[in-house]
């Protein structure tokens, strides 16, 4: 089967299970509505804050606050895509139609991705541009320093949420099992690790702590971390390719 075929194949595969467009909608929805709530209620605290939050008070990344609710939909849409045909078995059908398991995985993580990458910068633009809207006189304008590269490093941000989560989902084959490591370990692990000063140089190594410094615009005052916004972009990458890659060497070795 041609590249082009297995691309169109992978596309209608996506689009006819509805869970698939359900998740994407819930992460534009959290993420949208839930930085226009925060942003409201931080521009109203704004006069109740002391100096020092006043200062490296982030306009920009507040509106990006309902991103960490966001993923989780990413996540969920990521594993789906390439658990989902093991969950019903029909990944003996897919390969059989396409024995190049490389070029099986990777058509499948294209398309993915792409359509991850059109919902991320969507919601990315929208969330900024909609929770400035609620900032009043505390909001900031795209074309102010660092503002443009948030924006676009959010989109950037949720889509390699869904792309890691594809890699681990092809590691484990298992929804369930996949959605079991990656929801603890975003929400619950990475949290606690960033908040414990023992483990903190170790957590902003991780992908979702990594990746988030690309969204900020004003450091906090206490800010050490050794690398920039594109430099934590690019360990979240390493983070993905990494993922992909155990997952495709699994899936050349292992029957289906």
């Amino acid at each position: 089967m041609s590249s082009t075929r297995v691309l169109k194949s992978e596309w209608t595969k996506i689009r006819s299970v509805s869970s698939t467009p359900w998740t994407l909608l819930l992460a534009m929805v959290f993420t949208i509505g839930l930085g226009m709530l925060i942003s409201y209620f931080a521009s109203n605290d704004f006069d109740n804050m002391d100096a020092r939050d006043k200062l490296t008070f982030d306009s920009t990344a507040i509106s990006f606050a309902g991103m960490g609710l966001g993923q989780l939909a990413m996540i969920v849409f990521g594993v789906l895509v390439v658990s989902n045909e093991y969950s019903t078995g029909m990944i003996r059908t897919s390969l059989a139609a396409v024995p190049q398991r490389g070029r099986f995985l990777f058509s499948k993580v294209a398309v993915a991705t792409a359509l991850a990458l059109v919902v991320g910068m969507v919601t990315a633009f929208a969330a900024f541009f909609l929770g400035q809207a609620m900032m009043g006189d505390h909001k900031v304008s795209l074309g102010d320093d660092g503002v443009l590269r948030a924006v676009i490093g959010g989109g950037l941000y949720m889509t390699l949420i869904a792309v890691f989560s594809m890699g681990v989902a092809s590691i484990l084959r298992s929804p369930m099992l996949s959605l079991g490591i990656l929801m603890p370990l975003f929400f619950l692990v990475s949290p606690i690790l960033g908040s414990v000063s023992a483990t903190k140089k170790v957590a902003r190594y991780l992908p979702d702590q990594a990746g988030q410094k690309v969204m900020q615009v004003v450091a906090p005052f206490d800010d050490d971390t050794p690398y920039g916004p594109w430099g934590g972009l690019a360990i979240m990458l390493v983070w993905v390719v990494v993922a992909l890659a155990v997952g495709y060497l699994l899936l050349k070795k292992r029957d289906a």
